[in-house]
């Protein structure tokens, strides 16, 4: 009997994960989104509707593997948290690993920059990593190259965005 690839599909908790520097986004871009996503019945993970008490770190691990889609929101000071680069390792593991359909917007930064690691994106890159090993370095900027790759959006390209109805 011929054995079958076929692997049910994933339950999962929520359609989307969005990975991004809370300053830069959370009251613009993140809150129109937010809005778009629920008025269309589209299930984002919250990072506020979080319980107090629960370690943070683990909680959000979990909510990047319960969701179909993970969307990185690149800006200039992404890269000045090591909360979010740590983020971005878990969200390309779960890509590689469970199929993750992972999307980028660029918000005030060039892809190349993040790329690279260059320009405003990069100085801020350098300075998160001066307290880090090279090895950890390392990781970092192979994630940063990769998701610069991706073919997403980049903000300064959209002219009309459809923030309200």
């Amino acid at each position: 009997m011929a054995s079958s690839s076929f692997s049910p599909p994933r339950n999962w908790r929520y359609n989307v994960f969005t990975s991004f520097h809370g300053p830069d986004v959370r009251k613009t871009l993140l809150s129109h989104l937010s809005q778009r996503f629920n008025h269309y019945g589209i299930t984002m993970f919250d990072d506020n509707g979080m319980e107090r008490g629960h370690t943070i770190a683990s909680s959000l691990k979990k909510a990047i593997g319960e969701s179909r889609i993970a969307i990185v929101l690149l800006t200039k000071n992404y890269a000045s948290s090591s909360w979010c680069l740590d983020e971005l390792l878990d969200i390309l593991d779960c890509q590689k690993t469970i199929g993750q359909f992972v999307m980028t917007v660029f918000y005030g930064v060039h892809p190349s920059d993040v790329r690279k690691q260059n320009g405003e994106f990069g100085r801020v890159f350098d300075e998160t990593c001066a307290r880090k090993s090279e090895e950890q370095k390392e990781k970092w900027s192979k994630a940063l190259n990769y998701v610069g790759n991706i073919a997403g959006e980049h903000f300064q390209n959209w002219f009309a965005f459809p923030l309200i109805n």
